[in-house]
């Protein structure tokens, strides 16, 4: 028997790309308040960096998924010819 994979609620789900973006903004803001200590600003900056742009790709490819998703949700939509 098949243990379920364990899902997050769908309020979580929802924001944890803005979850990622606020720390990593908040990470950024660190490096550059640490900006006197050299490595220890790039050590927090650039996760912090990361986490930003990963919670942007999130956000994307969401928005990309629902959009591709609601067009093969009507069978018509791949033989029709959109109007310019």
């Amino acid at each position: 028997m098949q243990r379920p994979s364990p899902h997050l609620s769908r309020p979580l789900y929802e924001g944890l790309p803005w979850i990622y973006i606020t720390f990593g903004l908040g990470a950024l803001l660190a490096s550059y308040l640490l900006a006197a200590r050299g490595m220890l600003s790039l050590i927090v900056g650039v996760p912090g960096l990361c986490c930003v742009l990963g919670g942007f790709v999130l956000l994307l490819r969401r928005r990309d998924y629902r959009a591709l998703r609601s067009q093969y949700a009507d069978p018509d939509a791949l033989g029709r010819k959109e109007k310019p």
